[in-house]
């Protein structure tokens, strides 16, 4: 099975990541807010809202955190979130794909285009760039201290239905249609298996490399992106070169 490493890409930015853990937590909780007040607050009969709890627990994310934000949504908090998507190009024509929750979508409309416009960027119409991008179910396995061949992860993945499988020392990665994200996923945890990653993202169809004068650049688009508040994932058809 073949297509584009996801995680060989975002591993050079884990550590950053790592650092705005106290933000991601924020985040996730702005999601769990706004499926519990759409769906109800009981995972069992809410899929998007399982959906987050899936996103949060992945992320480590404390069950107080959790518990929080959908005591909120129960407690009868009026906030309205809209779901807003941006479109642009990165530095070196990187296709860049940013969904926002916010209650102020002008103000959100500004910070992207800032954070996009400073560093080297532009800003796109509505359909420029998410044709470039599949949605997917996206899966990780670390195969540290997994006791599991590459031909038994296969046939496991196989089994529940997953449609590819990338492999590499570190990881395996399972991709599946969105509406087989949580079939799969029950059928893998069935199966004694664990995720480090665990949600429904945006896929590119193909990667554009990021010139190495402009990698420091493009980093710090994202970076701005990511610290915004209102954005909840920033997604890119980055090629990032390999670190020396």
């Amino acid at each position: 099975m073949s297509g584009h490493s996801k995680w060989h890409n975002i591993q050079g930015r884990k550590n950053a990541q790592d650092a705005k853990r106290g933000k991601i937590f924020q985040k996730i909780s702005r999601e769990l807010f706004m499926a519990a007040k759409q769906g109800g607050s009981d995972p069992n009969n809410n899929p998007a809202l399982r959906l987050v709890m899936d996103k949060a627990r992945a992320a480590n994310m404390p069950k107080d955190n959790v518990k929080r934000a959908l005591d909120k949504a129960d407690g009868g908090d009026t906030t309205r979130y809209d779901e807003v998507t941006y479109e642009g190009y990165g530095p070196g024509g990187v296709a860049v794909l940013v969904h926002a929750l916010t209650d102020n979508k002008n103000r959100t409309s500004s910070s992207v285009r800032v954070a996009i416009t400073r560093h080297g960027g532009t800003m796109a119409g509505a359909g420029a760039v998410a044709y470039m991008f599949n949605r997917r179910g996206y899966f990780v396995i670390d195969r540290e201290d997994l006791d599991v061949t590459e031909d038994q992860m296969l046939e496991a993945v196989l089994e529940a239905g997953a449609e590819d499988l990338q492999t590499s020392p570190e990881a395996f990665e399972i991709y599946t249609d969105p509406k087989d994200f949580a079939a799969v996923r029950d059928s893998l945890e069935e199966q004694g298996f664990k995720f480090s990653t665990s949600e429904l993202t945006m896929v590119p169809q193909n990667l554009t490399p990021v010139p190495a004068d402009k990698v420091e650049t493009m980093q710090n688009m994202i970076d701005a992106l990511e610290d915004d508040d209102d954005v909840q994932d920033v997604y890119t058809a980055a090629d990032w070169p390999d670190e020396d």
